[in-house]
């Protein structure tokens, strides 16, 4: 049913004007059509991020959007340099290379939006 649909990340944010320049400005992603009032669509690589405003932006205290990409340590190198400032967890079987948790394969590095979102990016199998 689902599984041959493509999933949309939807993240609430409390001033649209403020996340237009996180997402589209230090995140890089592009602009995607449709955009209703007080909704911003951004296109990343094959998908999309719905930002929409709301009273309950920011209340999700889990990783709200992951990003899957070639090299965690180079991307966040490159959000460092502008200015994203990194999460640093205390996790079972993992150890940290900087601001990159390692487990395994698996390299992630966690930051948060202007509104307090939790976002991720990750390399590993």
């Amino acid at each position: 049913m689902l599984g041959d649909s493509d999933a949309i990340a939807t993240i609430a944010v409390r001033n649209l004007e403020t996340a237009r320049k996180f997402y589209l400005g230090m995140l890089g992603l592009q602009p995607g059509r449709g955009s209703e009032p007080g909704v911003l669509t951004c296109r990343s690589g094959t998908s999309n991020v719905l930002v929409y405003e709301s009273q309950y932006a920011g209340t999700n205290k889990a990783t709200a959007a992951t990003w899957a990409v070639p090299d965690v340590d180079a991307v966040a190198r490159e959000l460092r340099a502008k200015g994203v400032a990194f999460e640093h967890y205390d996790l079972p079987s993992t150890t940290r290379s900087g601001d990159v948790h390692v487990s395994g394969r698996t390299r992630v590095a966690w930051f948060k939006d202007p509104d307090g979102n939790i976002l991720s990016i990750v390399t590993g199998e």
